[in-house]
């Protein structure tokens, strides 16, 4: 059997090789092989286009005022999501054990945006690394398989959608499963793929040209914002032992300047409070923002020379 399979490969190889070697364009080439009836990955794509939702594309040339009111709906829609609680969950006192990537895949626990971008971005880096090792065949030059392609990338977001959802309820991530039931388990799943189609959507239509950037990157800037805003000057109060104090840094330094006698220990607080956001960490911040915009700025001009052999 496997004699049998090498053999058919050898005959494949050979029947295809004279496009190649005549010098015909990769999109001769290309149809060379669909005409022939070689098996594609992106041919199984096709059924499943009708039904994948899709953001058509302009047809005409989107004002710069329409771009910011499209940008504009995108991200609050993204807010919305990120501050509707998932329902059925039961709460959880745990630590969160992805805290320090909810930044980087704009995501919030708990809620609608608990996977984030995570979806988009892995399925974006499993095509590309499949196409660029040519595992798949893809020919960019033709519209027929970018738009296969892309839905390729779509349907497997979805899938990972999916699978991320159902590895979330069965680990325990928002209870027990049998304090849970199959019925919150599955409603809880249905959210959080509901919630990832409308990242996937939102983000194809910023990148169609309706709105302005792409939207990973956008979320992810805004998820950073709002969490600096945030601890800057967040009005939930806490008891740490030492009273009552704010969580925001800017808020808590007022405060501890107004309520306390010693300013000085009040001031030293406020910089280096260790329960809660300090003032040491907002002004790092806005350093690190500061030294990044320098550095963005530089222009480096790098002298390159083509010899043709």
């Amino acid at each position: 059997f496997g004699f049998a399979l090498w053999a058919h490969a050898q005959e494949s190889l050979v029947r295809h090789r004279p496009f190649q070697q005549c010098g015909a364009s990769p999109r001769a080439h290309a149809r060379a092989m669909a005409s022939a009836g070689q098996f594609r990955f992106l041919n199984l794509i096709k059924p499943m286009m009708c039904v994948l939702p899709e953001v058509q594309s302009p047809d005409r040339r989107i004002p710069f005022k329409e771009k910011i009111l499209w940008t504009s709906i995108s991200l609050f829609v993204f807010l919305v999501c990120c501050q509707i609680p998932l329902y059925g969950i039961m709460t959880s006192k745990s630590a969160d054990p992805f805290y320090w990537m909810r930044v980087i895949l704009a995501s919030n626990r708990g809620t609608l945006m608990e996977l984030g971008i995570s979806p988009v971005i892995t399925s974006g880096m499993v095509m590309q690394l499949l196409a660029g090792s040519r595992i798949i065949d893809v020919d960019q030059s033709l519209k027929e398989d970018r738009a296969l392609f892309e839905g390729a990338q779509k349907l497997f977001g979805m899938l990972i959608t999916i699978g991320e959802a159902v590895a979330y309820v069965m680990s325990g991530m928002y209870g027990d499963l049998r304090e849970l039931g199959a019925g919150n388990a599955i409603l809880i799943i249905a959210q959080l793929f509901f919630a990832g189609i409308i990242v996937i959507l939102l983000d194809e239509l910023l990148q169609k040209g309706y709105g302005m950037g792409s939207g990973i990157s956008l979320f992810i800037a805004t998820n950073i914002c709002e969490s600096i805003i945030w601890k800057a000057f967040s009005p939930t109060t806490m008891n740490t032992g030492q009273g009552t104090e704010f969580e925001g840094a800017i808020v808590a330094t007022f405060h501890m300047l107004v309520s306390k006698s010693d300013k000085i220990f009040a001031l030293k607080q406020a910089f280096y409070r260790q329960s809660a956001p300090n003032l040491t960490n907002l002004f790092a911040t806005v350093l690190v923002f500061f030294i990044v915009i320098y550095f963005q700025g530089f222009r480096v001009d790098l002298p390159v020379k083509y010899q043709k052999i």
